[in-house]
């Protein structure tokens, strides 16, 4: 099963393929493959935040903004490398943070509504 993240200005994206504390808008449309995901978390921020876009200009995180956090799997992030002259597989978890800034509307209770649907312990 697949969740869609559609573009939209109220949505930033920070995952491990950027530089730390960098995060881009959502500009289009994508998938996140649920089959490979080992960890979702869902928390809001607290107090303000500061990271940086990729010109390395400063985007405060404001409060009350709703964030998914999706770790995948090992497997998915598992790739071949040389290490001190043998062939070795690296693991490295991809992960995925999707910022909705609290003006954003609808798609971060959606998203989440979809992904409780598949929990099987719920009270």
């Amino acid at each position: 099963m697949f969740i869609k993240v559609r573009k939209n200005c109220g949505i930033y994206m920070e995952h491990n393929g950027l530089e730390q504390r960098h995060l881009v808008p959502v500009t289009s449309n994508f998938l996140i493959n649920l089959n490979h995901v080992a960890e979702v978390s869902f928390y809001t921020i607290k107090e303000a935040k500061t990271r940086f876009d990729l010109e390395h200009h400063e985007h405060t995180i404001p409060p009350h903004t709703r964030v998914i956090h999706v770790q995948m799997s090992y497997l998915f992030g598992s790739y071949k490398e040389t290490v001190n002259d043998k062939k070795a597989r690296l693991v490295d978890r991809c992960f995925y943070k999707l910022y909705f800034m609290p003006e954003e509307m609808g798609q971060y209770e959606s998203i989440r509504t979809q992904i409780e649907g598949l929990v099987l312990n719920q009270d």
